[in-house]
């Protein structure tokens, strides 16, 4: 009988990136278990007509006094949140979706790329079978800043962009091993979140509860698709880096 192979000591590079992935995990989880409640939270609100004061409040307060029709600021502030908005479309998100799975792909992470794309996939007829369900009519009280076509609840602009920005932050942060990279990339994610819902509300084409509404889904499905990415990596199932499946840190196989 052979000895038993001595794996060699444990690189403390690894060790580290171990402790902040599982730092990364709980933070996940508590996101997913928070941003759930606060969805159905505000949804119930919103059913029973509670919010619907606040709601006006907020959207009068971002309109010239006597005049609901214009937004406060100046005009290049009024520009500029018809920018923010337009990177909550369906035409930027699916431009940088496709992107993602393209760097994924060129990175040899093909299985990695299918995922993002069943995850924002998902998280696309999940946003579309909550507006129907809901079926919440959009503000009336002022005139609108941009073209609407669907129900207001929960925004659609500020579900999808929370689904693709978090969820293709979180999957390339999960690939990423220094930690200013992942914190950047995570950073941008909720930046441009933020900023999308912002807009909604300043235009005037979502009640303000829409758009948290919005970021709450949103937010609680990228962190069920990075809890569910993370445990696939952790089981070989995903790639790594970059590296094929089945290689070692030094991108060789390991037999």
């Amino acid at each position: 009988m052979s000895p038993p192979t001595n794996p060699g000591p444990i690189a403390p590079g690894d060790s580290g990136r171990r402790l902040v992935l599982e730092r990364f995990t709980w933070i996940a989880a508590a996101v997913l278990v928070l941003a759930s409640l606060s969805f159905l939270w505000v949804a119930e609100e919103v059913m029973e007509g509670d919010t619907l004061r606040l709601d006006e409040r907020i959207l009068l307060a971002m309109r010239a006094p006597g005049d609901p029709a214009r937004p406060i600021g100046p005009e290049w502030l009024q520009e500029a949140f018809r920018d923010f908005t337009g990177i909550g479309g369906v035409g930027v998100l699916s431009l940088l979706t496709a992107a993602t799975l393209g760097y994924l792909w060129l990175m040899g992470m093909r299985r990695t790329a299918l995922y993002v794309l069943l995850a924002i996939g998902g998280g696309l007829l999940m946003s579309l079978a909550l507006k129907a369900g809901f079926h919440r009519p959009r503000p009336e009280l002022i005139s609108h800043g941009a073209m609407v076509y669907t129900s207001s609840f929960p925004s659609g602009h500020s579900m999808l962009s929370a689904i693709v920005y978090l969820t293709g932050g979180a999957l390339l942060a999960l690939i990423h091993r220094r930690r200013a990279v992942r914190l950047y990339i995570l950073g941008c994610a909720v930046l441009a979140t933020v900023l999308v819902g912002l807009s909604r509300v300043y235009l005037g084409v979502h009640w303000p509860t829409d758009v948290l509404a919005g970021w709450a889904g949103g937010g609680a499905w990228a962190a069920l698709c990075w809890l569910v990415a993370r445990e696939l990596q952790s089981r070989g199932h995903l790639e790594e880096d970059g590296a094929p499946l089945g290689s070692g840190p030094g991108g060789d196989p390991t037999g």
